[in-house]
């Protein structure tokens, strides 16, 4: 279903139309493409997974490929909708290629991205050119371009670093632990941050941070799940939301396209969505597929998914039951 004028009614109409389980694990990462209707995860069993959202009720996978001498962990697209970035698990100290850069088409890595010395937390692309950004448990964050090997750029900072660009590509936000976020000119960023904001009261890292498609708000969901949304101007708190504990599985909030509507799974397995203009719970469902660690929002259609070692899409309901998933995809041997 295109994307409509989303309100508190269709929001609160939204049911699983697809579930994907045969995933040898947790999901651990998920993303759609900006202007293509494809959605892609990571999963423990070492496996990257296209899937046609546009086609999302009749459970075509497009593509299967399996990566077991690096894993899978974070995972973004590139502009090119066969084209991945994607972070290593394994091998890290003895390889130091910490992200790689794949075609799904033909399962190729067209390039390695060496420097960082742990996990891969936080892995941004740039909406408006070949850049994108990559936060690592080592505690820097690295600038990067898909063109060339070498890392362009480093900032090291204190703790779990969480970044995202905004969505004309001018400024990248960096968030630690403390409540502190940073943000910076993409174009000047060796000059520091241009502004700093805090979120008083809340010691924990954070997990994520994203930024509102018009740019003025910012998403940050901490280790311990609390949300906030800010303003992205001044910095200040529009609103909040503390959900239940989830020991062992970080959790992700994600905007509406509008920057409306704020959803999130919580640590009892239910989804919940609030409306930020006036701060309110709108739905809250039961997903039965446990803690969803992963919750992301189509960019261009009414329909999100949540993940945890299932994948659910939802979309408005019409009233039917969703059908069992197609296991015919194109998969391809482990490497």
């Amino acid at each position: 279903m295109s994307l409509t004028e989303l309100d508190d009614g269709l929001v609160r109409s939204m049911a699983i139309g697809a579930v994907f389980s045969d995933f040898g694990g947790k999901i651990r990462s998920v993303g759609f493409h900006r202007t293509d209707d494809l959605l892609v995860t990571s999963s423990e069993d070492d496996s990257l997974r296209l899937f046609d959202i546009a086609n999302a009720k009749s459970r075509r996978q497009v593509k299967v490929t399996y990566h077991k001498k690096h894993g899978t962990d974070r995972v973004c697209f590139t502009h090119h909708p066969s084209s991945l970035i994607c972070s290593s698990l394994y091998n890290l100290e003895s390889t130091g290629e910490s992200l790689r850069y794949l075609s799904m088409y033909d399962n190729r890595i067209l390039r390695y991205f060496k420097g960082h010395k742990d996990r891969v937390v936080s892995l941004c692309m740039s909406p408006i050119n070949d850049s994108f950004m990559s936060g690592s448990l080592d505690r820097s964050v690295r600038l990067w371009d898909l063109r060339v090997n070498a890392c362009q750029g480093i900032l090291h900072l204190r703790g779990r670093p969480a970044v995202a660009y905004d969505q004309q590509g001018l400024v990248f936000a960096i968030a630690m632990e403390g409540g502190a976020v940073k943000l910076f000119d993409s174009r000047c960023y060796d000059k520091g941050p241009f502004d700093t904001f805090l979120v008083g009261g809340d010691t924990a890292e954070v997990n994520d941070i994203k930024f509102s498609n018009d740019g003025k708000s910012m998403l940050l969901t901490t280790t311990n799940n609390n949300i906030y949304v800010l303003d992205a101007y001044h910095g200040e708190k529009k609103c909040g939301f503390s959900l239940e504990p989830s020991q062992g599985t970080s959790l992700e909030a994600t905007f509406t396209p509008d920057g409306k509507y704020v959803l999130s799974g919580s640590g009892d397995g239910t989804l919940h969505a609030w409306n930020i203009e006036n701060p309110s719970e709108v739905a809250r469902w039961e997903n039965n597929i446990g803690v969803a660690s992963c919750l992301k929002w189509a960019p261009r259609r009414a329909m999100f998914v949540a993940a945890s070692t299932v994948l659910t899409f939802w979309i408005p309901n019409d009233g039917e039951a969703p059908a069992p998933a197609d296991p015919s995809a194109d998969q391809q041997r482990p490497q």
